[in-house]
């Protein structure tokens, strides 16, 4: 069969039967083994993908003492490649809702901002640390279980901050076996001398340990710890060490 060439030829090389063998042996691997997803099938988070119309989600509630009425959290998760290898969970939108009507604009401008942020997709997780480093004018509060918390702004962060958690966006490093000994051993020692019975302390030395919140075993006359922003810091051996963490001034 003639073949009619039309442009300049640059260069040229002769075709040799060995050659065609090897071409044919490097396709047919290729050709077997068509298990591997195309890329292109690969769904990922981005402003365009359209709202389903059910979506999964969590509603966490928040009492601050500096407003009246509990506030209710709610962020929804959109479930892609569902069912495949690449099933991921990422969060699509949030809602805050209460009967608080004196934050209501800036809870609309923020709801409609952390939605917006979670749609472009890529890592969002870093609204967790701009959230929690909001401080309130007025001065912070603690939480129940005394956790520190400088604002309600921060306290939603650290809301968001779980439900990451709580889909594997974010990884909290688990504490070693050598820590968490470490913890209950200051805790147990703590517990042991204020539970014997002793000489009659000096004025204001109430140590007994008492629920001081929900979930929480610390104190009533613990500090907070600087490290974890717990309220569990007790005077041991004349050295402040938090319950919590086990963090120590003295090492």
């Amino acid at each position: 069969m003639a073949i009619r060439i039309t442009k300049k030829i640059k260069g040229y090389s002769v075709a040799k039967p060995e050659d065609a063998a090897r071409e044919a042996a490097a396709a047919r691997p290729a050709a077997a083994v068509p298990a591997a997803e195309p890329e292109s099938n690969i769904v990922h988070m981005h402003e365009k993908l359209e709202r389903p119309d059910v979506l999964i989600g969590s509603t966490y509630k928040i009492k601050s003492p500096l407003v009246e009425h509990a506030m209710y959290v709610t962020i929804n998760d959109i479930v892609l490649n569902q069912g495949s290898e690449h099933e991921l969970r990422r969060p699509f939108e949030v809602f805050i809702n209460s009967k608080n009507m004196d934050h209501f604009q800036w809870i609309v401008a923020l709801t409609r901002i952390m939605s917006a942020v979670f749609r472009k997709g890529g890592d969002v997780t870093f609204l967790v640390d701009e959230m929690k480093a909001v401080f309130d004018p007025r001065g912070g509060y603690f939480k129940q279980g005394g956790v520190y918390m400088p604002s309600i702004v921060a306290e939603i962060g650290s809301v968001v901050e779980e439900h990451l958690k709580s889909i594997g966006m974010i990884h909290d490093p688990e504490m070693d076996a050598a820590q968490r000994a470490l913890i209950a051993e200051k805790r147990a020692a703590y517990e042991k001398r204020t539970a014997a019975p002793a000489a009659p302390a000096a004025p204001g030395a109430d140590e007994s340990v008492q629920v001081t919140g929900e979930g929480a075993t610390f104190p009533p006359s613990a500090t907070m710890c600087f490290k974890c922003s717990t309220k569990a810091t007790v005077i041991m051996d004349g050295c402040a060490t938090c319950l919590n963490c086990g963090y120590s001034k003295c090492g």
